[in-house]
């Protein structure tokens, strides 16, 4: 699988294509009298099992995984697809979130000329909003992204991912959400800044007339820091009817509500790589028709660390560093929003015990 395009970057026929940018513009901050989730909803799932103990039995959770068991062969027990070479990129490790409760994760490694990293793949139960809550960290060294970590809904569910780059969804058959560290063109520092890297029926075209997945920038950069573990949490919200534009998306860095995606947003011009949410100006936003038949469920979660040289190339980036490493901990998926991990290990650095993640239904 190949897929060149980066959001807001695009090179055709020797013209470089950029979406624009907004730098200095913040979020409101949410009022002390919302949940803390932002959204209006309950509060944080995450504060009912102080250090995730037994997250994975509450009845709004759709999947888990602690990394806590087994061996790297045993991932595809739970997981249902895990990518090629696992022996070599992946690996469990003892680098873990300060507030994790147990004490191992899951190191992936991508090579360039060797290998685009690996990844891990899982259906679950169909849903019409699910929320991935993830610890992730990038080795001190890492280079820029192609792609990473995928929150969508396919119909029917096939058992390894069918992203179909390159071509619009027919808004009955597949919808998906990338949340995706992006350089732009090496504005940023690598591994870049969060963004939404989205395919949908309504997206837009690219100017070589293919459909690449629209960028969806907010108003305010994130950028990824390396070498330090980050909370990151993804909303969406599938639309109530066909016919309605209520669909929406949000995403969380370190518990704080980075950007949420609706009807009525300001946004900046639309372009075929997508569009920047602004704090004021530009025009307001038509909403996210996400599908055009209710059977069409969030229903699958693609863990991806997937580099190439190509990334390195598009952000300028003459000798890239070959071997890029990242972490992933404590995955949640859930119907309500989930938040950072609770509580902290006791004194002493011990963690606290937690029972072998549950498996998803």
């Amino acid at each position: 699988m190949f897929r060149l395009v980066l959001c807001g970057i695009m090179v055709v026929g020797g013209v470089l294509l950029s979406q624009r940018w907004a730098l200095a513009q913040e979020q409101a901050p949410i009022p002390a009298t919302k949940p803390a989730n932002g959204l209006g909803d309950e509060n944080p799932l995450a504060e009912k099992y102080p250090g995730d103990v037994g997250i994975e039995r509450d009845p709004a959770v759709l999947f888990t995984d602690n990394f806590e068991a087994g061996t790297i062969e045993d991932l595809s027990r739970k997981w249902q697809a895990v990518g090629k070479d696992a022996g070599k990129v992946l690996a469990f490790s003892e680098d873990v979130p300060d507030s994790a409760a147990g004490h191992r994760s899951i190191e992936v490694t991508g090579t360039l000329g060797q290998n685009s990293g690996g990844y891990l793949y899982t259906n679950f139960r169909g849903v019409d909003r699910a929320f991935v809550r993830f610890y992730t960290k990038f080795a001190p060294d890492h280079g820029y992204e192609h792609h990473f970590v995928e929150l969508g809904g396919y119909q029917p569910a096939p058992p390894w991912p069918n992203p179909r780059a390159g071509s619009r969804p027919a808004g009955n058959e597949r919808m998906l959400v990338f949340i995706d560290p992006v350089g732009v063109y090496g504005k940023y520092p690598p591994p870049g800044v969060w963004q939404l890297y989205t395919y949908w029926s309504e997206m837009k075209i690219s100017a070589d007339r293919h459909y690449w997945g629209n960028c969806l920038a907010p108003a305010e950069p994130q950028q990824i820091p390396r070498g330090k573990w980050q909370c990151v949490e993804l909303m969406v919200q599938m639309n109530s009817a066909p016919d309605r534009r209520d669909g929406e998306l949000a995403l969380w860095v370190d518990g704080k509500l980075a950007m949420h995606v609706r009807q009525g947003i300001r946004r900046g011009p639309w372009s075929g790589m997508g569009f920047d949410v602004l704090k004021d100006g530009g025009e307001p936003f038509e909403g996210l028709l996400l599908r055009n038949d209710e059977r069409l469920k969030i229903n699958h979660l693609w863990l991806e660390h997937y580099v190439d040289a190509g990334a390195q190339r598009q952000n300028r980036v003459q000798s890239p560093n070959p071997v890029n490493r990242v972490w992933f901990d404590d995955v949640v998926v859930s119907t309500r929003y989930v938040g950072p991990i609770q509580g902290s290990k006791p004194a002493g650095g011990q963690p606290n015990p937690r029972p072998v993640s549950a498996s998803g239904r």
